[in-house]
């Protein structure tokens, strides 16, 4: 559709304004509201910003390069059924007139090229992991709906009655947006809930991700709840994970994962990819699971609910959830990422990092068979494991030079010094912990 067709098409919907939306460095959803008629200078120029007030741009307080402006993909444009007269668009980073380097939604499409090049397409399906929160009168995030206290919580029935409200909404407008969904669910900690949709090529995946968040907590705050992509909101309980499911195929559509002859199913490539993973675990850490609080659920601790999942070893598996690379009849399960990770930059870092696996032909470890958490109840050897923390995390990324060169060293840079300040503030604070162990106790 050209620009005037699409004004005219949108205008005849009632929509009178665009919502230009995109990602900054945390992977948090920013824009401005502006006049549909002016869509042509949105989609070649931009809606304009000020740089350096948004997080990981940059950009200089002054100077040409002072401004950021959103370009709107034209082909993104879909009116928001909770929002009347406003559609949404995707965009994505220009300064100076140049594709912005520290732009999230850039990086990634400077990988997928990688791929395009080879005649390859990335396809990603992903898991949405959340939960739904409030503050109780004590100003403490609770699960929002009281009743949710089962030692169990998994398919959760009476919690999905008792929350139809939200999951209605979410289903309906989700499916007014173009999804495709396939289930909604109880997960395994109490107030934490999955909604699958179909698969995509990446880079719409993504997109459609940061839509899923946009729509998830506005309908949430509808209902008086706040919709968390915080990984770990309650010790004891299993965490939120976002986790990729990878496949690629080449020209011909053919599968390039898939070796049915293989015991595991899985090509010469496949192998390659899940070793470049592997290789790059440690820095991809620093992406995939951004925050302090990801590393409370990358820990091998026990589970209220008696389940977890958390992949906590370097290690893959044919179907074993144990492991931080699952594998199944030719597809790639990358069960590191969590919902606080900017999914364009872990979906970019994720590519380079299997790449540079099949680049340079990397072997993986032999495959592993057995529950890693029983294992390490046996006493046996384990695999190396992932970071304990944020700062171990980003320390590895900055050691990691082949894949900061792969991303792309001022999108790096700036996310490494970003995160480094974050993990000073958090040794910074006292925290109730401490207090109570150690206020009076020498």
């Amino acid at each position: 559709m050209t620009i005037e067709s699409t004004i005219e098409s949108l205008a005849a919907q009632g929509v009178h304004s665009v919502l230009t939306q995109f990602a900054d460095m945390h992977g948090v959803a920013k824009g401005k509201l502006v006049p549909l008629q002016n869509l042509r200078e949105w989609v070649q120029t931009g809606a304009g910003f000020a740089g350096p007030s948004i997080w990981g741009t940059g950009l200089p307080r002054f100077g040409k390069r002072s401004e950021y402006y959103a370009r709107v993909q034209l082909e993104s444009l879909r009116p928001l059924p909770f929002m009347p007269g406003v559609a949404h668009a995707v965009c994505e980073g220009f300064a100076g007139d140049e594709a912005l380097e520290t732009c999230s939604r850039q990086l990634l499409k400077r990988q997928l090229q990688r791929l395009s090049d080879r005649g390859w397409t990335l396809w990603v399906g992903i898991e949405p992991e959340f939960f739904l929160l409030r503050r109780d009168d004590s100003g403490r995030w609770r699960a929002a709906d009281d009743r949710d206290q089962l030692d169990k919580p998994s398919h959760d029935l009476k919690s999905i009655h008792r929350n139809r409200g939200f999951l209605e909404d979410m289903r309906s407008t989700l499916t007014a947006l173009g999804f495709d969904l396939q289930q909604i669910d109880h997960e395994d900690a109490c107030g934490q809930y999955e909604i699958n949709y179909r698969f995509d090529d990446a880079l719409a995946a993504a997109d459609r991700y940061m839509l899923f968040k946009l729509a998830a907590h506005a309908i949430a705050e509808k209902h008086g709840m706040t919709f968390s992509c915080m990984p770990k909101p309650f010790a004891g309980s299993p965490g939120s994970g976002l986790h990729f499911h990878l496949s690629i195929t080449d020209a011909q559509g053919r599968a390039i994962f898939t070796d049915e002859a293989d015991a595991l199913q899985l090509s010469a490539a496949a192998y390659h990819f899940v070793a470049g993973l592997l290789e790059h675990a440690d820095g991809l850490s620093a992406v995939c699971a951004p925050t302090v609080n990801s590393y409370k659920r990358l820990a091998s601790s026990h589970s209220a609910s008696g389940t977890t999942w958390s992949p906590v070893w370097k290690s893959f598996g044919d179907n074993n959830r144990t492991c931080v690379v699952r594998t199944v009849a030719g597809r790639i399960e990358w069960r590191l990422p969590d919902p606080s990770c900017n999914v364009y930059a872990a979906m970019a870092a994720t590519l380079a990092a299997g790449l540079d696996g099949i680049e340079r032909g990397l072997t993986p470890p032999t495959a592993c068979h057995e529950d890693l958490y029983q294992r390490q109840l046996s006493g046996d050897t384990m695999p190396e494991q992932l970071p304990h923390d944020l700062g171990a995390a980003v320390d590895a990324l900055a050691d990691d030079r082949r894949l900061i060169a792969s991303l792309g060293n001022d999108y790096c840079a700036e996310f490494i010094r970003l995160k480094r300040l974050e993990w000073a503030e958090f040794n910074a604070q006292v925290s109730d912990w401490e207090l109570e162990r150690y206020a009076d106790g020498f």
